[in-house]
């Protein structure tokens, strides 16, 4: 066996991602290259010459378990009795196209910001073990979102640098000459053209597209430089780029999509383009076409916050798709009312989300309360029905369970769980033998994982004030008062004012009391970047950062610069408390609490979200009682003291009760219980499976049947 040779195959398909035995061949080679190349396998091949690489094999002896791995991909790529293969046959000739804007698979693969990219990514990846054909699309962003470094005030500053694709798992697609297969994207100002890159994904693939290309004006090259950069016109671009652009690659490499699936508005100009081809092939009209291609669109909205929802002018929308506007025979003001709540409103803008929720025969939120909210929202839409008849229903988000699941966590479910119980999770009694778990092998594992997180924060306080040319002051007291036996509070989360990520924070004196406790002291670690254009969210980092260098705090609140996916699994996997507290109902669902679930992590949150529907009293803890108080400020102390209450009578006394061993048993035994009641429910399985049974697999049999009854 070629050592080199099949660690390169192995790098080349995402699986190694999410696949423990993969990840460490890498790692143990050099633990220190694969910290330095942030987890990426192709960039940490590069840096070690060939007969070292042997070398250390060797050394390592790492032969076998090199070649396990690789069989074991070889075997999971030719697995033919997977759900998809017993259950989801007709998506097999007619794949399901995942279309966003972002799509967070690896901290090693910068296309992604947040919360929607990270379903995304899961879903991808859930799809692939479930054995379901679904293909994403999105655009490949050379500068990512953007890294963040805070300066000396607790600012944050910016930078946006390059990921050369020869450090990443891409494979340029080609035409047959063997050159570069480019589309071309019409506007009144030129054309947009863009290269098709195929990231593999286990079983599925990621199409991303990019438009630094040749022939492109220097503007449309930066297009797919930043993801959520720039004004409106940069804005529109992107995403007709993704809408119209992503449905031409597919044409392009001849995959024809039974389902196209929205993830948000950003892609939903894909609907025009199907709408195009349909009318093109078959010499039908629009409305006919627009009505074919509803009936395999699946539209899943995230935003319950309105100012979230992208809306472009009547001038911009014709400067950016009037070609293919004209190409449907459509009238200007026929084009402006798909996008208009109230199409005889001639000043309303045109609104992404509403074509998405008109173009799509199935729509829906992403958690309970989230329809409630979106039904509300958008019943406009529908006048002739009531909030509660408007068709926007509700496939709570999940996670993918082994890209966020600890190791030593992964030990305990193997060793105590039914057999295969991967591949069972979405049952509930898979769950069943959780509480047989040994309570001071729970604990055991979970303190090695807060040690890591602990040892993994000092670290990087220690880098981050380096990079300032600080004292050192921080880096001593965090090394000194960061204690891995101290209840760890760990919040990670884009910086949306909304979020709150401050409210914990606004009574400092009780906060005071909380973290300095000589017997039952309380730790926070916070990540999160705001929005470069988000003012208020900077402020609010900022104010955690100078309290974090308050001698009163220092060493027992922490704020990790940069956050992104390595910095988001090492806070799940080693919190104590998950803490999450959005301005209900402002939370559309919140997935970071879930993977905190698997990893015996309890969550403390506001009833929103996902939490809304989850929290039974006894398997994590409620900040307040889902009130919403019409006043955001007085909503705001009514948490608050919610949540000091919360913490003082119930989180803390809890923690710090111990028996006779140590263990804080009555802790542990709610740990178990918010395993087994949440996790057959809040895992991406259980949510791909739902899609493909209530939305991808009737939209193909509709087709089928459409089909038959034309023959």
């Amino acid at each position: 066996m070629d050592i080199a040779e099949a660690l390169r195959e192995l790098a080349g398909n995402l699986w190694w991602s999410w696949h423990t035995n993969a990840i460490a061949l890498f790692r143990d080679l050099d633990p220190d290259l694969w910290r330095r190349v942030n987890h990426n396998p192709i960039a940490f091949l590069a840096e070690m010459p060939p007969e070292q690489l042997e070398q250390r094999a060797v050394e390592l002896a790492l032969e076998s378990r090199i070649s396990y791995a690789l069989h074991r991909l070889h075997e999971y790529m030719q697995r033919g009795q997977s759900w998809g293969h017993v259950h989801a046959g007709p998506l097999h000739a007619t794949p399901v196209a995942y279309f966003s804007a972002e799509f967070g698979l690896h901290e090693s693969m910068p296309v992604y910001s947040g919360g929607l990219g990270l379903l995304a990514g899961d879903t991808l990846k859930s799809a692939s073990d479930l054995g379901i054909p679904l293909v994403g699309v999105g655009l490949l962003y050379a500068q990512g979102y953007f890294n963040q470094r805070l300066d000396a005030s607790g600012w944050q500053q910016e930078t946006y640098p390059e990921t050369p694709t020869d450090t990443l798992p891409l494979q340029r697609v080609v035409d047959d000459s063997g050159k570069p297969m480019l589309i071309s994207v019409e506007t009144r100002t030129g054309n947009i053209r863009a290269a098709i890159w195929r990231l593999p994904v286990g079983r599925c693939q990621l199409l991303l597209l990019d438009s630094d290309v040749e022939g492109n004006s220097p503007a449309d090259r930066e297009l797919t430089s930043r993801l959520y950069g720039g004004d409106s016109n940069i804005r529109i671009r992107q995403e007709l780029l993704l809408g119209v652009g992503g449905v031409r690659a597919l044409t392009a490499l001849g995959i024809n999509p039974g389902v196209l699936h929205l993830n948000e508005g950003h892609s939903v100009f894909s609907i025009l383009e199907m709408a195009r081809t349909e009318m093109a092939a078959d010499g039908i009209g629009f409305q006919e076409a627009l009505s074919r291609v509803k009936g395999r669109t699946v539209f899943t909205t995230h935003t319950p916050v309105d100012a979230g929802h992208d809306r472009f002018d009547s001038g911009l929308v014709d400067q950016t798709i009037g070609p293919l506007r004209e190409a449907l025979h459509l009238s200007h003001e026929e084009l402006m009312t798909l996008g208009r709540v109230n199409p005889n409103d001639s000043n309303e803008l045109f609104c992404m989300t509403v074509l998405g929720l008109k173009g799509a025969w199935k729509s829906n939120a992403v958690s309970t309360l989230h329809g409630q909210v979106s039904r509300h929202m958008w019943q406009a839409l529908w006048p002739d029905r009531s909030e509660f008849d408007a068709p926007i229903g509700h496939i709570t988000n999940g996670v993918h369970v082994a890209s966020w699941l600890a190791p030593p966590m992964r030990q305990i479910f193997d060793a105590y769980l039914r057999a295969e119980w991967e591949h069972a999770m979405g049952k509930p009694e898979t769950w069943e033998k959780i509480h047989n778990i040994d309570d001071g092998e729970l604990w055991e594992a979970h303190q090695i994982l807060k040690t890591r997180l602990v040892s993994y924060v000092q670290r990087q306080v220690c880098a981050q004030e380096a990079a300032r040319e600080e004292s050192g002051a921080a880096c001593a007291l965090t090394q000194k008062r960061l204690d891995p036996s101290v209840l760890t509070i760990g919040f990670s989360r884009r910086f949306a004012t909304y979020k709150r990520a401050s409210l914990i924070l606004d009574d400092e004196q009780r906060l005071e009391r909380l973290v300095s406790d000589p017997d039952r002291p309380i730790q926070i670690i916070y990540a999160g970047k705001a929005h470069p254009n988000d003012e208020p969210g900077k402020h609010l980092i900022q104010r955690i950062f100078r309290l974090s260098r308050d001698p009163r705090f220092m060493g027992r609140i922490v704020f990790l610069e940069d956050y992104d996916i390595n910095v988001a699994r090492h806070l799940v996997q080693g919190a104590d408390v998950w803490l999450n507290c959005p301005r209900r109902p402002r939370e559309a669902c919140g997935t970071s609490g879930m993977k905190a679930v698997f990893n015996g992590t309890l969550n403390l949150a506001v009833l929103d979200g996902w939490w809304a529907e989850a929290y039974d009293g006894m398997n994590g803890f409620a900040i307040g009682r889902g009130q919403q108080h019409a006043d955001d400020s007085a909503q705001d102390r009514r948490d608050a003291e919610a949540l000091y209450s919360t913490l003082e009578n119930e989180v803390i006394p809890l923690f710090y009760s111990t028996n006779e061993h140590g263990i804080p048993d009555k802790w542990t035994a709610r740990v178990k219980h918010a395993i087994q009641s949440l996790a057959w429910r809040y895992n991406a399985a259980r949510m791909v499976v739902q899609y493909a049974q209530e939305c991808y697999l009737p939209s193909v049999g509709a087709q089928a049947s459409t089909t038959t009854s034309s023959a």
